[in-house]
């Protein structure tokens, strides 16, 4: 694969409608869009290799719980003899507004203890995708907030969100980050709430 793509998100079914769980949600439209065989159990995660663009991709989820991200990302890495610039990773983010896609590579982990694990053990110059999900208002409350569902409210951002992220993986397989968030911005002024 050119691309490894990893969705940051916690495993079983009580935690699959979370706000901590986007990067999941991304991934698995992603698979969808473009027809990726079924998610199997290697390198700590679930992964699934196809083809978009013409390109191979891997698409992962790890299984380790999200604090222990970077087993999962550390193993296909060094499996796949990939750089750092050839890993991207989606993930939820408390500090942009809900709906905002936010790209940079390496910087701060802004307490998100996914990327912490990640820049921990493989370093902290891979590309990310910033997925806004709001601040609850007050730092005691951001454990409840991450790990509760998205409420019927959000849903039509957060499908957008997914449907215009899988359609731009081949923009991501470019490497022009800066034109995928213009995209998302796009298609979320689109939505009412947003507007």
């Amino acid at each position: 694969p050119v691309l490894l793509i990893t969705g940051l998100g916690n495993p079983g079914a009580q935690y699959r409608g979370n706000r901590h769980n986007i990067g999941f949600m991304a991934v698995d439209a992603m698979a969808r869009a473009h027809g990726f065989p079924a998610f199997r159990a290697k390198f700590h995660g679930l992964a699934s290799e196809g083809v978009i663009a013409g390109e191979k991709v891997l698409l992962l989820k790890p299984e380790t719980f999200m604090n222990e991200s970077g087993r999962a990302v550390g193993e296909a890495m060094r499996w796949l003899k990939l750089s750092l610039d050839e890993i991207v990773v989606l993930h939820d983010e408390l500090d942009l507004p809900p709906g905002k896609l936010r790209a940079k590579k390496g910087g701060g982990n802004a307490g998100h203890n996914g990327l912490r694990s990640i820049s921990a053990l493989v370093g902290n110059d891979y590309r990310r995708l910033r997925i806004g999900i709001g601040h609850p208002g007050d730092k005691a409350l951001v454990h409840g907030y991450v790990l509760s569902d998205f409420d019927s409210g959000e849903r039509a951002w957060v499908g957008a969100m997914c449907e215009t992220l899988s359609k731009g993986a081949e923009i991501l397989l470019r490497g022009e980050d800066a034109s995928l968030q213009t995209r998302v911005d796009v298609a979320m002024r689109a939505l009412a709430p947003f507007k």
